[in-house]
């Protein structure tokens, strides 16, 4: 569903960053975040397996927020599935983040579309309600808008539904079939996936990425907002070993940790790439 809000066409990089410390960058960073994911989803468990479902509070109110989350990314990869298979296609012309005009293809009703956009082909007849705003200077920003707008819309109809089936919070009704896992041993397996996710993450997404970075534009830092934050990952990821290991955050704490430290990356793959413009853009 991630993958899909973002071009499918393939653009040749410029010659400047052709190397082969991109490939080792790129897949180290990955292979981290995969890693730190595992961390997510182990945290997650243990987190409705422990907290008290029987009143309402911040801490249900906060799981039901993340499974409505888990929830939209589903819904989305369903609807973008049913959409490619209409082949639903509608082509925008507009003047892009770069002051050059382009054409902008939408492969889902544009429910915003881009600013000051003409549709130049269509396959139905349905036209954007808003346009997207201007301050938004990611590659195909208007495009990845829509995208996520479908995403939140129909992830809250699928909450909406499962509630109305459920009767009550989602998290109460899963936590009764988590009744046999242990705490102890989802809280290990999300620790151990930090432990072994944090230094890969730190070797792409920081030390081999300045390496590239020192061959593609003769400097190693440039505070990009990419380069930016992915530091802020690695710092959030030091801090989470430091109050587990010195402070004794073991347990709910250290599972809410791994949640946050969760909404960052995917706040460095979507937010930042949807709103800022940076040398990462050719993304």
């Amino acid at each position: 569903a991630y993958a899909s809000v973002f071009p499918k066409e393939a653009s040749p990089l410029v010659p400047a960053l052709q190397s082969y410390w991109l490939k080792i960058h790129v897949t180290t960073a990955a292979l981290g975040e995969g890693i730190l994911t595992i961390s997510f989803v182990a945290g997650f468990i243990y987190l409705l397996r422990v907290v008290d479902q029987t009143k309402s509070s911040k801490k249900t109110f906060w799981i039901e927020f993340v499974i409505y989350s888990i929830l939209s990314t589903l819904a989305f990869a369903i609807v973008s599935y049913i959409f490619n298979a209409m082949n639903f296609e509608t082509t925008f012309s507009w003047v892009n983040e770069t002051q050059q005009e382009q054409e902008l293809v939408y492969h889902m009703p544009a429910i915003v579309g881009p600013p000051d956009g003409e549709i130049v082909k269509s396959s139905h007849s349905f036209k954007p309600i808003v346009e997207a705003p201007s301050w938004m200077n990611g590659v195909n920003a208007p495009r990845k808008l829509n995208s996520l707008i479908w995403s939140l819309l129909m992830g809250l109809v699928l909450y909406i539904m499962l509630r109305l089936l459920f009767q009550k919070r989602i998290g109460a009704k899963i936590q009764p079939y988590l009744k046999n896992i242990r705490p102890e041993l989802v809280d290990e397996i999300s620790y151990r996936s930090v432990i072994i996710g944090f230094p890969v993450f730190t070797l792409g997404a920081l030390i081999f990425a300045m390496i590239w970075a020192q061959e593609a534009w003769t400097r190693f830092w440039g505070w990009d907002p990419k380069e930016v934050w992915a530091l802020i990952t690695f710092l959030f990821y030091a801090a989470y070993l430091h109050l587990r290991l010195s402070k004794g955050w073991e347990g709910e704490k250290s599972a809410w940790l791994s949640v946050i430290g969760f909404v960052i990356i995917m706040f460095n793959l979507i937010v930042v790439n949807l709103v800022i413009a940076g040398l990462h853009s050719y993304a």
